[in-house]
């Protein structure tokens, strides 16, 4: 009896090398590799440092967990996060001014390796493009590779929504970039890198994908990843068996 349960199991871990060594292969020989960026690209997220600045903090990042461990969809957990947030153009501006994104260690040198090996890199993220540029910029990623939700204000600057046409407001929405991003380009193999539900849902289409914990486990997440990594030091580590 008890061989019987030893044998399944070690075809698991056999099954899990295997996948292992097949995403590590894929991630040297990347076209792409797309980042997402909250708890991943920076150390926080960043409707919840808005929600902070604006006096809100505990409500919104009750919701941003829920929505990051997939039990709400995430448009219907954006929505209710803005609608309690409201903030207004110049708050955003102010945020972005007096607490800029905080890059997480070793991000800057990855993304350097990979433009070096003329990889390309894009940013996909449910957050909002006001602050992701920001991000993108201090990584020397062309804006053009940003994908991102979009805020709107009325003409006086206060909140009237977000753009729900993005396709980063949707569950699915970062694969559905990825979806774009292939046809776009022609790349056969892209590789998404992050630490929520919605970048593991985003392969397939993705070639493959690395679970982040660097900033933040998420443990569904980590469960679910091949290949699940705490720094990108080792990320850069195996790029240099190339």
């Amino acid at each position: 009896m008890l061989k019987r349960l030893i044998v399944p199991y070690q075809r698991r871990i056999l099954h899990k090398m295997a996948s292992l060594s097949q995403t590590k292969e894929l991630f040297r020989r990347a076209e792409a590799v797309c980042f997402d960026v909250d708890s991943t690209v920076i150390k926080e997220e960043g409707i919840d440092e808005l929600a902070k600045f604006c006096g809100v903090g505990d409500a919104v990042t009750e919701m941003t967990r829920k929505a990051m461990g997939g039990s709400m969809t995430f448009k219907k957990a954006l929505t209710e996060r803005l609608s309690i947030i409201r903030c207004s153009r110049e708050q955003v501006n102010k945020l972005i001014t007096d607490h800029p994104p905080q890059l997480t260690p070793g991000v800057r040198e990855l993304v350097d390796r990979l433009h070096e090996r003329n990889i390309k890199v894009f940013l996909i993220s449910g957050g909002f493009r006001c602050i992701v540029e920001h991000v993108a910029t201090q990584l020397n990623i062309p804006l053009h590779h940003v994908y991102a939700n979009r805020l709107k204000f009325y003409f006086n600057g206060e909140y009237a929504g977000f753009d729900e046409s993005q396709p980063t407001a949707e569950s699915g929405g970062k694969g559905k970039v990825i979806s774009l991003l292939k046809e776009q380009y022609g790349f056969k193999t892209v590789v998404m890198i992050g630490d929520g539900a919605t970048d593991l849902e985003a392969c397939p289409p993705a070639s493959a994908f690395i679970g982040f914990g660097g900033n933040v486990v998420r443990p569904q997440v980590k469960e679910r990843s091949s290949w699940y990594v705490t720094s990108f030091g080792e990320l850069l580590k195996e790029l240099e068996k190339i």
